[in-house]
């Protein structure tokens, strides 16, 4: 009895097993595939290999890391090629670290935020690999690292060290476009909130012999009157 209740259970667990070998998305699928998938929805072992799941190495039969966001896996180009291509340049091309299926367009779309620690060194020291250099004036003059005001954690806002310069204290803690205008930041005016004109500031000046007078930070270095020059 015990015998043919086992070679029962065996037989039994054989059958499972090669339905869910030769019928996987009738007996495993934890959930349809996203649209762009579709094609491959009774084809479980494009994607996964047998007993081990799903494998990276399946995912870049058809996704080439240097074509992702370039062209499509038929190599058609995009029409968007937004953001920029950085797959190539990953560390590890571990694909199912960021993206899974099954679960619709959220789970297929990446869910971590991105981390330049994933980049290989060498690129992470070349930002020019995926950025293309700001054609403003203020970047048009500088030279030498991006890191010398940006940083790999926050590209946006770029650090300054104004107290070089001017410290912004008290009434100077004012939005950037009240002192530079039209987003020029290698020159700034003090007459948008200080009571004068530069006729005004001419004659002033005139009395003390002073004919230079557009760079008021040369002389007035925080806009306080006890220290060099003088403040209205």
């Amino acid at each position: 009895m015990k015998r043919s209740v086992l070679l029962v259970l065996l037989a039994a667990i054989a059958t499972l097993a090669a339905l869910a070998f030769v019928l996987p998305e009738k007996m495993l699928a934890p959930g349809p595939v996203s649209k762009v998938h579709s094609s491959l929805n009774r084809d479980c072992f494009a994607c996964h290999a047998a007993f081990t799941g799903a494998a990276a190495e399946r995912c870049m039969a058809c996704h080439k890391p240097d074509a992702i966001g370039i062209t499509t896996t038929q190599g058609v180009p995009l029409s968007d090629q937004r953001p920029v291509p950085f797959h190539q340049y990953l560390l590890d091309k571990d694909c199912l670290a960021c993206h899974g299926e099954h679960e619709g367009v959220r789970k297929l779309a990446s869910s971590h935020r991105f981390s330049h620690e994933l980049l290989q060194p060498e690129v992470r020291q070349r930002c020019e690999s995926c950025h293309a250099k700001p054609k403003d004036d203020l970047h048009g003059q500088i030279s030498g690292s991006c890191a010398q005001c940006h940083s790999q954690s926050g590209w946006k806002p770029a650090t300054f060290d104004h107290d070089r310069y001017f410290p912004l204290t008290g009434e100077h803690q004012a939005p950037c476009a009240t002192c530079h205008v039209a987003n020029n930041f290698r020159s700034y005016t003090c007459y948008g909130c200080h009571e004068h004109s530069p006729e005004r500031i001419r004659a002033e000046h005139a009395e003390e012999g002073i004919r230079q007078f557009d760079d008021c930070v040369a002389c007035h270095r925080n806009g306080k009157a006890e220290e060099e020059g003088r403040s209205d």
